[in-house]
């Protein structure tokens, strides 16, 4: 007889980061943090720990899985495979997650889906993707006021004493070198002349094209993710961590969910600054909205994402509801779409992801001419940076973020990238500047200083190779 899912309620946390701080130095332990629950796409949080099994992707594409579970070698089959293990009796609820697959897939995977993709080198060491299989979560609905514990009896009976633990002591944070940039200003420049160059002689519409900053740290990442959350807190944040590496995200991008068949998908292309005063701030975002070059990139996304969900949605199902809308947050405005669908007959939501992965907003179009050009000029992988985060349920509900303003902590290390779309009527130094807009509130929280200058002063000097 299957074990059944229970749904139990718990006392409602507006900050999950109290909850899980019970439970994260428990194995697996992983956070789906919605700081943002005014933000579309902002109303969950999923907590858990202590899965069944964890699937990884290495460096070389090899899939390895902590049991003794066979799997196909593909990546996004043996996803599946291992998803399909799990085997309870679920309950009749609308809360997202009963159970299911959570963790990140990264940019990177992309090299599996185009052989082309291998030029430059591997700075950062996690696996191309880090999925545990959940049989139990703590989901918070900020929208209702509303905690549940979803588990079985007896593990449910296990995960409330976890949750009454006093969180252990932590040793501080704190950056031992200041940020210090992967390529200087001449050398992002001469790329940006480049990805020119390619744009003129018609081998891409748009190409994304990001820089690396890392700098080194002592003591806990989760207390780096604290601070991260507390200066830029988005709708999908995340935090995982294991052995000497850590992933915290703080994306405000949906990249897909689905949920009963449906398909969304939130581009973002577009980006200003926040001001300093109202009007300033005014200033920025109708400069933005009024903006035909950003109306262009973020269009020319849409067109994109259309493609790449008409592949596995039903034919005719895919609309654009929303076009370029203004969203605004902690660091920066933002223009976003909303792309929809329907899932086609016999399609999954993994089969989704992997026929839209990597995300076209931090690709550019054509995506795989657009990979081979990001893999020819950046010096490094980008690791999780640019990949997803989320968790695809048992019942065929899934949600993911585009993993943007993203650090990775990695054996003492931190690293954390800002990139944006080139078109042919960008300006080099307008864009050099945006993609340190992205980031900067990033790298000021985790120097734990007020001054964006004095980082900014440090983070311009090339890294030694």
């Amino acid at each position: 007889m299957k074990p059944r899912l229970l749904i139990t309620p718990l006392p409602y946390h507006q900050n999950p980061l109290t909850l899980f701080a019970c439970l994260r130095q428990r194995p697996g332990a992983v956070l789906l943090d919605s700081g943002r629950p005014d933000a579309p796409g902002g109303r969950y949080d999923i907590l858990s720990s202590d899965p069944c099994a964890v699937l990884t992707i290495d460096q070389r594409g090899q899939v390895h899985c902590d049991a003794d579970i066979a799997l196909p070698t593909a990546p996004f089959a043996a996803q599946q495979a291992l998803l399909d293990t799990l085997d309870v009796e679920l309950p009749d609820s609308e809360l997202p997650f009963l159970g299911g697959l959570i963790g990140y897939w990264g940019y990177d995977l992309g090299r599996q889906i185009e052989d082309s993709l291998a030029q430059s080198r591997d700075v950062v060491t996690l696996p191309r993707s880090r999925l545990g299989l959940y049989d139990w979560a703590v989901i918070q609905d900020h929208e209702q006021r509303q905690t549940w514990l979803v588990a079985t009896a007896e593990r449910g009976e296990q995960v409330q004493a976890w949750l009454e633990h006093t969180p252990a002591s932590t040793d501080p944070f704190a950056l031992t070198s200041p940020f210090s940039a992967e390529m200087d200003r001449a050398g992002y420049g001469q790329r940006f002349r480049d990805v020119q160059r390619y744009l003129q002689a018609g081998d891409c519409y748009q190409i994304n094209l990001a820089q690396r900053f890392s700098a080194g740290y002592e003591g806990d990442p989760w207390q780096a993710y604290c601070l991260l959350r507390q200066a830029t807190p988005t709708p999908f944040g995340g935090y995982m961590a294991w052995q000497d590496k850590a992933v915290m995200s703080l994306s405000p991008e949906r990249f897909i969910e689905v949920r009963d068949d449906r398909v969304e998908t939130r581009p973002i292309k577009g980006t200003r600054p926040r001001g300093a005063t109202f009007e300033s701030d005014d200033a920025f975002a109708q400069d933005l909205i009024q903006s035909p070059k950003d109306r262009a990139e973020n269009v020319m996304i849409v067109d994109l994402l259309r493609n790449d969900l008409g592949r596995v949605c039903q034919p005719g199902s895919v609309q654009v509801p929303k076009l370029c809308q203004l969203e605004s947050y902690a660091n920066v405005h933002h223009l976003v779409s909303v792309v929809t669908g329907v899932l086609g007959q016999g399609q999954t939501p993994l089969d989704m992801l992997a026929a839209a992965f990597p995300g076209g907003s931090i690709t550019g179009a054509p995506k795989v001419r657009a990979m081979q050009i990001i893999e020819e000029l950046e010096p490094s992988h980008r690791s999780v940076y640019c990949g997803s985060l989320g968790y695809v349920d048992i019942r065929g509900h899934m949600d993911t973020s585009i993993a943007i303003r993203t650090v990775l902590a990695d054996g003492g290390r931190l690293h954390v990238w800002g990139g944006g779309g080139l078109v042919a009527d960008s300006n080099e130094e307008a864009e050099y500047q945006e993609t340190l807009d992205k980031i900067d509130r990033l790298m000021v929280a985790l120097a734990n200083d007020e001054s964006t200058d004095k980082v900014r002063q440090h983070s311009y000097a090339p890294q030694e190779q």
